[in-house]
């Protein structure tokens, strides 16, 4: 979660329209507490038979301005922890009958993680090095069984057998994140950074991102552990990315995704990315048609999916921003602060993502390197999104949010001793609600670009309106093609005026149905969007 110091100043406000969605569900939250549970933030997990396994994180919260004293030894969390979030209980075993490197690498922050069946696998992550008496990245793929380790916790017996480690230079990330799309795992982005951290610009680390998608297959007996590395994917300007959410998706051709939201820093400016990449089996690509302005840092996510409507939901909680939302004002704080929003992305059967306000908000500045937790009797897809249509109850307990930065305030990077935040012991049940009366959520119409466009219906038979703002009155082109180039139409619109316009368009003498890309484009920006025509 480092930031760098070369900020710009000050505050944005910008107003926002009130226009409201009516909510395809509502959230809640309810705060829960385990008597002894210590603050931890920044870790890995995985659960079995509803209890958690722990791993690794921070004890303390935002790490220090004072080189001495950032990502200090006494703030690794060198114990495993189970959890049992019903009966409320929890049970600690220190890590010192592992192998140093072990040790070292499962008491570090920021590990990438994944869990498949009983393995829980941790790639990497930011720790103290003893052989060099210095903080590094380490190159470990470490394998965790997790119901034995558990039983092991809980019983107080042996369980350093149930630890395997590998180690390999691709595996040297930080801040990134481990998914799986089909029989293939993705190492998302991320960083290495090796030394002491220093945001004064001292040279005691080294820093270089990975700007990359790392691919491999991984084969796993029980005893020996197989990878086999595949050509992955480079892209310096959009992969340059890390302590940003990467979210399992089902995306709108029904097949498994990731979609890379946000993320730090910028190549122009030392500010969070706006825009997101998704990934699928076939590739990526970078969506600047859309632009999510109110979860930016690791936070808590919660992914459903509705197959009824083709719509991915996206739900963040809390966490850090470069916006907040103060009234009805978006107001940007490029200081980016720690923020308490619950916000909603919601990417439609043609693809358009916008970004909604959820009415409900964390109870504090919280959820910077806090994980969501799913319920174990929530249906869910094989990537672990959320199956929507199957919560019939009016309320359902689909997770538990735990843990994470717990701040005194909304800015204290650049005053930060270590009194001004924690990490959290708080826990939360986090209740989805599907009555008829879920009330409203708000739109916020710059997640849709500056153009602000929008196509209804959408799908259509054909006749449907575009909807847009402009900022200034200039000459703006429309046009549709197919997603393989050929233009359907191409018009340049008259008549506009300052703010809101809306165009009225009817495809003519077309029968087949399928999808197709529509374009404004002002001298000053350009907007895309999916549609589907179903005749």
């Amino acid at each position: 979660m480092t930031k760098k110091l070369f900020f710009l100043f000050g505050f944005i406000l910008i107003s926002l329209s009130a226009f409201t969605q009516t909510a395809p569900f509502q959230i809640q939250i309810e705060p829960m507490s385990i008597d002894g549970l210590g603050g931890l933030q920044a870790y890995a997990f995985a659960q079995h038979e509803g209890k958690w396994l722990i791993v690794g994180g921070r004890l303390d919260g935002l790490h220090r301005r004072q080189p001495f004293a950032a990502f200090d030894v006494a703030g690794n969390n060198n114990q495993l922890i189970v959890v049992d979030p019903v009966t409320l209980q929890k049970w600690y075993a220190p890590l010192s009958s592992l192998p140093v490197a072990m040790q070292e690498q499962l008491s570090s922050t920021n590990m990438q993680f994944h869990q498949e069946g009983n393995y829980l696998y941790v790639i990497g992550g930011y720790g103290y090095h003893t052989a060099t008496a210095s903080r590094k990245t380490f190159d470990n793929l470490t394998a965790i069984h997790v119901p034995a380790v558990i039983d092991a916790v809980m019983n107080g017996n042996s369980f350093s057998s149930f630890f395997r480690q590998i180690s390999h230079p691709q595996f040297a990330v930080t801040g990134g994140h481990l998914k799986k799309i089909y029989d293939t795992y993705y190492l998302l982005a991320g960083n290495k950074f090796d030394g002491n951290y220093n945001p004064m610009g001292n040279p005691t680390y080294t820093q270089v991102y990975t700007n990359a998608i790392r691919k491999f297959n991984l084969s796993d007996d029980g005893i020996n552990i197989t990878v086999t590395h595949l050509p992955g994917i480079s892209d310096e300007q959009n992969l340059h990315r890390r302590d940003y959410n990467a979210v399992a998706q089902i995306m709108p051709d029904g097949g498994q995704g990731i979609t890379a939201f946000s993320g730090v820093f910028q190549h122009e400016v030392d500010l969070p990315f706006l825009n997101c990449v998704n990934i699928d089996s076939s590739g990526y690509e970078v969506n600047n048609a859309f632009q999510q302005f109110y979860n930016h840092y690791h936070c808590a996510v919660l992914p459903l999916y509705s197959a009824s409507n083709n719509e991915m939901h996206t739900v963040f909680f809390g966490g850090i921003a470069q916006f907040y939302d103060s009234a009805g004002v978006l107001v940007q704080d490029n200081n980016v602060p720690f923020v308490k929003t619950i916000a909603r992305v919601t990417r439609d059967l043609a693809g358009t993502m916008s970004e909604y306000k959820l009415p409900v908000e964390m109870p504090g500045f919280l959820g910077a390197g806090a994980e969501f937790i799913t319920a174990p009797s929530v249906p869910s897809y094989p990537n672990e999104v959320v199956k929507l249509d199957h919560l019939a109850a009016d309320t359902t307990l689909v997770g538990y949010i735990f843990g994470g930065i717990s701040s005194t305030a909304a800015n204290i990077f650049f005053t930060n001793t270590g009194s001004q935040s924690s990490a959290s012991s708080q826990l939360f049940k986090v209740l989805l609600i599907r009555s008829t009366t879920v009330g409203e959520d708000e739109l916020n119409e710059q997640s849709l670009g500056s153009l602000r466009m929008q196509v209804f219906p959408n799908p259509s038979d054909g006749d449907f309106e575009v909807k847009f703002h402009l900022n200034k009155v200039t000459e703006t082109k429309f046009k549709l093609h197919s997603l393989d180039g050929n233009v359907i139409a191409e018009e340049l619109l008259t008549d506009l005026r300052l703010g809101e316009n809306t165009y009225h368009y009817a495809i003519k003498n077309m029968q087949r149905r399928g999808t197709y890309l529509l374009t404004l484009e002002t001298a000053f920006e350009k907007a895309f969007r999916k549609i589907i025509i179903q005749p």
